[in-house]
C-alpha cells in the first residue's frame, strides 16, 4: 500500500481507536473466525484498505479474499473470511467496513453510468467533489467502476472558471497568461453560453472546453462548432436520470461529482463464525 493509502487507514483507526478500545478489552484475546458478507448487489472496491485496517492492527490476521476491486457481486455474497486475534478483528471492523462500502459505493455508481452510455462515444470523468482526505481512495473507485479520473487536485491541470475569467478580464487574456505560466499543463476552459464557446475555439493551446450547465439544445449546438476542433466536455445537474441524453448529444466527455459525493454505502457485514 502507498503512503498516502496508509495514512488515511491510519487516521481512520486513530479517530476511532482513541486511547483503546474499552469495549473489545472486555473480551478475552482469542482466535476466532469471522465472515464479511455484502447484502446487495454491488460493485467492489476497497479490499486494500480493509486489509490494511487489520493488519495493522495485527499483522497475523489471515483473510481470505473471495473477490478482488472491481468485482460485480450479489446479494448474500461472501466477500472474505478472516481468522485472528479475536480483540483485533472486532476493533478494525467498523473503520474496514467504512472503507470498503463507501469505495464499493463509489465504484456501483460509477458502472451504473457508465454502463448507461457505453452506447456513446462519451467517457464518464469524476470531479473534485470528493469526502475530505479520501480524494485518492474515492478516484481510485471510479477506476474501479469504469470511469475515468478528471484533474486530480488544483495542481496538476489549469482549468480557468468564470471567476478566473473575470479576475483576468477576459477569456483569451486568461487563456494566454495560462499557457505562459503552465505550458506543458493541460488548459480546460469553462463556458457558459455558445458565444463563449466561440471565443475559446478561435484560441490556440486550450486542450477542451468544459460546457458548464448548458440545455440539451445548447450542447447540441456546441458539439457542431467544437466538431473537428476542441473536445468538448459536458458537466452541470447530471446523474442517472439525464445522463443518457447529455451523452447522446455527442459530447466527448461526461463530469459528475454524483458519483463520489451523492452516494449510498454498500450494506456490508462482519459476522463472528
Amino acid at each position: 500500500m502507498n503512503k498516502e493509502f496508509q495514512a488515511m487507514v491510519d487516521l481512520a483507526l486513530a479517530e476511532d481507536l482513541g486511547s483503546g478500545d474499552v469495549s473489545a478489552s472486555l473480551l478475552a484475546d482469542e482466535q476466532a473466525s469471522a465472515t464479511i458478507i455484502c447484502r446487495e448487489a454491488a460493485v467492489i472496491c476497497g479490499i486494500e484498505f480493509a486489509q490494511a485496517t487489520f493488519s495493522s492492527l495485527d499483522e497475523n490476521i489471515d483473510i481470505d479474499w473471495q473477490v478482488k476491486d472491481g468485482d460485480p457481486v450479489q446479494a448474500s455474497q461472501v466477500l472474505a473470511t478472516l481468522s485472528g486475534s479475536s480483540r483485533a478483528i472486532i476493533s478494525g471492523e467498523r473503520a474496514a467496513l467504512n472503507f470498503l462500502q463507501t469505495l464499493s459505493a463509489v465504484a456501483t455508481q460509477t458502472q451504473l453510468l457508465v454502463d448507461q452510455i457505453a452506447h456513446t462515444k462519451a467517457q464518464l470523468l469524476d470531479t473534485r467533489k470528493t469526502l475530505p482526505g479520501l480524494r485518492l481512495a474515492q478516484k481510485q473507485a471510479v477506476k474501479c467502476g469504469g470511469g475515468t479520473n478528471h484533474r486530480l487536485g488544483l495542481y496538476d491541470c489549469v482549468m480557468l472558471k468564470e471567476n478566473h475569467i473575470i479576475a483576468s478580464g477576459s477569456i483569451a487574456k486568461a487563456v494566454q497568461k495560462a499557457r505562459d505560466n503552465y505550458p506543458k499543463l493541460d488548459l480546460i476552459i469553462e463556458v457558459e453560453t455558445l458565444e463563449q464557446l466561440a471565443e475559446v475555439l478561435e484560441l490556440t493551446g486550450v486542450s477542451r472546453v468544459l460546457c458548464d450547465n448548458f440545455s440539451h439544445q445548447a450542447l447540441e449546438q456546441a458539439v457542431q462548432m467544437a466538431t473537428g476542433k476542441l473536445p468538448l466536455e459536458a458537466s452541470g445537474n447530471i446523474d442517472e436520470n439525464t445522463i443518457v441524453s447529455v451523452a447522446e448529444t455527442g459530447v466527448d466527455f461526461i463530469s459528475t461529482g454524483s458519483i463520489t459525493k451523492n452516494i449510498q454505502a454498500i450494506d456490508l457485514s462482519l459476522r463472528f463464525s
